[in-house]
This record gives structure tokens, C-alpha cells and sequence, in this order.
């Protein structure tokens, strides 16, 4: 996930680095699903996480959620590789 600028939101010591954006359809429950099942957040996490994510109607509400969950769920997104639609070339091939 990406880094906050730390002149635009300082963090405290030890506190996480939050995503910039957060959007509801980057963070479905099926996300936190594919991590409960790879083992990279415990079913305590995921139902925590989950539960942050449903009741969240922003994405400002998403950012708010406590930092030992955004470190569990950044871990997870970095084992993960979440964000690496974003480091390859668009495909313009269209199924043709």
C-alpha cells in the first residue's frame, strides 16, 4: 500500500503508514478473505478488519481504522503483492 507524505500527515513514532486513497472496492471483504485464507492475518484480524470495512461509509472512515490493524492488513497487502497491477505496463490488448 502506498506511504502518506510525512509533511502532509505526520505520523507519530511506530504508527503505520496509511494508504493516500482508500476507495471501497479496493478493500472488498474478498481481500481480507484471500489473507485469512493465506494465513497472513489471524481469523481475530479478519474479523476485525472485515467488520471496519462494512460499517465504514467513506474512505475517510477506512483510514480511521485502528493502527494495529493497518499494520496486520499492510503486512498482508505487501506478502500479498496487492499493488502490483500498478508497477506493470497497461495492456492495451483487448481479448482480440
Amino acid at each position: 500500500m502506498m506511504q502518506r507524505s510525512a509533511a502532509r500527515h505526520p505520523q507519530t513514532l511506530g504508527e503505520p503508514a496509511r494508504p493516500a486513497a482508500v476507495r471501497n472496492e479496493d478493500l472488498t471483504l474478498n481481500t481480507p478473505d484471500e489473507m485469512l485464507s493465506r494465513g497472513l492475518l489471524t481469523a481475530d484480524q479478519h474479523h476485525q478488519i472485515s467488520a471496519w470495512i462494512h460499517h465504514a461509509k467513506t474512505p475517510e472512515a477506512i483510514m480511521q481504522m485502528p493502527a494495529p490493524l493497518w499494520q496486520a492488513l499492510s503486512l498482508a497487502s505487501v506478502l500479498m503483492n496487492v499493488d502490483s497491477e500498478l508497477t506493470q505496463p497497461p495492456s492495451f490488448d483487448l481479448g482480440a
